[in-house]
């Protein structure tokens, strides 16, 4: 049995596949799993099985050929492996579909290959070479949950790792054509149970197609119960007999039953989308839009890399709390994300440098945590580990008194210079100028702007930090300025360097362009962006105490420690109560606060009433100090919902960043009348 669908999956590693390479009946070489007792494919003719029981039985050709949706066509499979079976439907679709169309692949593995062993096994097939490079040189490290590859610009894989039956029920999207692949349902009979083909018929879509290799009896009976008709067809070679099938008609999707108000939005048009703001939040969204063939109107009153993500150098960082709960997956999964699309946007680097960040353990209280989240979570290396004082001090190239966890490949951002690059990207049109209203329409929204100018637009992503809940529709969602001053310090010649990126109470990334920024400050509820000499001397006193043998050394050479001395930068964030982003669709809130009252009395008498939102109005917001983290992600997020695709995040985390879910925790807690004194927005 597998955990209940919206419970949390472990953060945590999982096992890389077990192989050994044996000669098959051509005697050539093939990988062979020594956990099943089988082999992944026959190098002899294991493209050819591939193509006979997976792209022509789920008829790909004709049905990619003819393909006309705005979305893209969604392909489903149960067991990775080496990718030949998602490499195979990229070259089928390359060949078949028209120039517009896009190909959504989804695939789970509980095993994944070691990145090694993915290249070699499909070295077999020259033709696909440049396919597969692009595949392994984007091969995410073996952490359960999901990673989005870009494999070209139409083409979107997303891995699903873990169990496959707990993969799927997580599921938040609809899929097209299954590969029932894996393991033979004698080598590995966990898999082929009755719960994975109900969870493959709840994310299919009216008229899914499937096909199998196989036809054993718990196959058959297990797709007949959960709803497919099978029939048996010709198979490939030895076996004489394969199976393939379609739905007609779904199972209704039961999730939501326990919380209907996260029930999203029917799609609608989006051929025109304004995102109101130019930070890294609203340069994310515009640029995930945009590489999906959306117009996009970028909207901000300065311009790209302003306010909380104007400063020249951020780290790209995270906080893991100690036992694993929402907040740190999606903070895990965010950093995962932002350093492919960073690899995949620029990969030589004028960005971003992939450094590594120490986060040091100053205080026993720290220390212990950090031993208790290692303890919890077995995640791999190349994610996080912990380090002496020692070896902080071998990794960062100065002497250091405490240990701490290392990140290797986190390090720094030029956020400023991000925004930019993003808000440039093919699709997106900047415009300088004021959201100061908006109203909405039979076809969509109008923004007014502060000049008294109108903008049309099919769909509105809001996206202004601590500004954005000014609008009427997004009053009642609760935000908290932070303001935050960095230094910087330019450095006289040969100067001491840092090598990672430093943090413990502040933060410290190697010096960019001969001067070194540092900080930052914290201060609630504040919204005053001038520079202060008081927060440059907080600044230095927490860069002394991280670093001491740094900041002498950086005396010796000369450098004028003196607050009076540095430059910075002081700008306002954003922030929600439990410090987690919004992003999703805009809740309704007065309808949300009438249509769920009832919790406020009795939280287990949940009504069955979708939750209500704003037609067409998103929000990506309340990033805090770690938007270079979250921001990313949450833009696939919004852009995958907005156009109709299965989204990058299990679904338990989809509504953990949902914008209403402090109103439902306010109802259930008695607290609507706050709720009501933020503002309520009118309905839609």
């Amino acid at each position: 049995m597998t955990a209940a669908p919206d419970a949390l999956p472990p953060l945590a590693g999982l096992q890389i596949a077990r192989l050994d390479w044996r000669r098959d009946d051509g005697d050539e070489e093939v990988p062979h799993s020594t956990a099943f007792d089988d082999v992944y494919f026959s190098r002899h003719d294991g493209r050819a099985e591939t193509e006979h029981v997976f792209i022509h039985a789920n008829r790909l050709p004709e049905r990619l050929k003819v393909w006309q949706e705005p979305r893209p066509f969604v392909i489903g499979e149960t067991g990775f492996g080496t990718g030949l079976n998602m490499l195979c439907a990229w070259a089928c679709f390359e060949a078949h579909a028209p120039p517009t169309a896009r190909l959504h692949l989804i695939s789970t593995e509980k095993f994944p290959l070691a990145r090694e062993d993915l290249a070699r096994a499909l070295a077999a097939w020259p033709d696909l070479a440049e396919r597969a490079a692009r595949l392994v040189a984007q091969w995410p490290e073996p952490v359960a949950g999901v990673h989005r590859l870009w494999l070209d610009d139409r083409v979107t894989l997303d891995l699903h790792f873990g169990d496959t039956t707990e993969r799927l029920e997580r599921l938040d999207g609809r899929v097209d054509a299954w590969f029932l692949d894996g393991f033979a349902p004698s080598k590995n009979p966990e898999m082929w149970q009755p719960e994975l083909f109900a969870a493959m018929a709840a994310r299919s879509r009216p008229g899914a197609t499937l096909a199998t290799f196989t036809c054993a009896g718990v196959v058959k009976r297990g797709l007949k119960a959960a709803g497919f008709a099978w029939r048996k067809v010709p198979g490939f070679g030895r076996k004489r007999e394969m199976l393939a099938g379609e739905i007609a008609v779904p199972p209704e999707d039961r999730r939501r039953g326990a919380t209907p108000w996260f029930t999203p939005p029917a799609a609608q048009p989006a051929r025109r989308v304004v995102v109101v703001g130019a930070g890294i939040a609203g340069t994310s969204v515009a640029a995930a839009l945009a590489r999906r063939g959306v117009a996009v109107t970028l909207v901000d009153r300065e311009g790209p890399g302003s306010g909380g993500s104007g400063n020249d150098q951020g780290a790209l960082y995270v906080k893991l709390a100690a036992d694993t709960n929402p907040q740190s997956r999606v903070y895990l999964a965010g950093l995962l994300h932002s350093r492919r699309l960073l690899e995949a946007l620029d990969p030589e680097r004028e960005l971003w440098r992939p450094c590594g960040v120490l986060q040091l353990a100053m205080r026993d209280k720290e220390e212990a945590r950090q031993a208790r989240f290692l303890a919890h979570h077995p995640l791999p290396e190349r994610v996080v580990h912990g380090v002496s004082a020692n070896e902080a001090s071998r990794l960062s190239g100065t002497p250091i008194d405490h240990g701490g966890l290392y990140y290797p490949e986190a390090g720094w951002v030029r956020p400023a210079a991000l925004c930019r690059r993003l808000a440039a990207m093919p699709g997106v049109e900047f415009r300088r100028a004021e959201v100061v209203e908006m109203t909405p329409e039979d076809d969509g929204w109008t923004l007014e702007m502060a000049d008294g100018e109108r903008l049309a637009a099919d769909q509105v992503v809001i996206a202004t930090a601590a500004l954005a809940n000014r609008f009427a529709q997004t009053a009642a969602l609760p935000l908290q300025p932070v303001r935050g001053q960095v230094s910087r310090l330019t450095l006289p010649e040969g100067t001491p360097t840092l090598e990672r990126v430093v943090c413990a109470g502040g933060y410290v990334p190697p010096p960019l362009d001969g001067t070194l920024t540092f900080g930052a400050t914290f201060a609630p509820n504040r919204d005053e962006t001038d520079e202060r000499e008081a927060d440059h001397a907080a600044n230095l006193a927490e860069l002394e105490a991280t670093l001491p043998a740094f900041v002498a050394a950086l005396r010796e050479a000369g450098a004028t420690l003196e607050p009076g001395a540095l430059a910075g930068r002081a700008a306002v964030r954003a922030a929600s109560p439990d410090k987690s982003p919004y992003a999703g669709p805009v809740p309704v809130a007065e309808a949300w606060a009438a249509d769920y009252a009832r919790l406020a009395k009795d939280a287990t008498r949940v009504p069955a009433t979708p939750g209500r939102h704003h037609g067409g109005l998103w929000i990506s917001a309340a990033h805090g100090s770690r938007g270079l983290a979250s921001a990313p992600l949450c833009a696939e997020l919004i852009a995958s919902r907005i156009c109709d695709e299965p989204l990058p995040l299990e679904a338990p985390l989809v509504d953990h960043l949902h914008p209403g879910r402090r109103l439902i925790r306010d109802l259930i807690q008695g607290k609507q009348d706050a709720a009501s004194a933020r503002g309520i927005g009118n309905g839609s």
